[in-house]
């Protein structure tokens, strides 16, 4: 049984910085891609990075050169790291781990709210 267990949110002024992180229990494939995704009120759940177990990484164009994504080495901890923070980047920001064998298995966190407001 994989879990995500998400932590790091909070209320942050515009211009600061907040340090997203994700715990994952349990086992997972050796070929995964693990990412953050958000969902601000009203509007679908997009993809903001992700990071593969070849430490390639990807970055909606709204948040490059902003955000980064990172994990430790034994692929049990995925960090988010967001700088510069709009308030457009307030949402509920959701891990997801994708691990495949034959086929893919998706794992979501319960997500952790960040807010930038002054």
């Amino acid at each position: 049984q994989v879990q995500l267990v998400e932590s790091g949110g909070g209320l942050v002024q515009p211009g600061g910085s907040l340090r997203l992180s994700c715990a994952v229990s349990g086992s997972i494939f050796s070929a995964y891609v693990m990412g953050w995704y958000r969902q601000a009120p009203g509007k679908q759940r997009e993809a903001v990075a992700s990071i593969t177990n070849g430490d390639n990484t990807r970055y909606a164009d709204s948040v490059k050169d902003r955000f980064t994504i990172s994990k430790d080495n034994a692929g049990n901890t995925v960090f988010l790291q967001m700088n510069s923070l709009k308030p457009e980047d307030t949402a509920v920001y959701y891990c997801n781990v994708a691990t495949r064998l034959a086929s893919w298995y998706i794992y979501w966190g319960q997500g952790t709210q960040v807010t930038v407001s002054s």
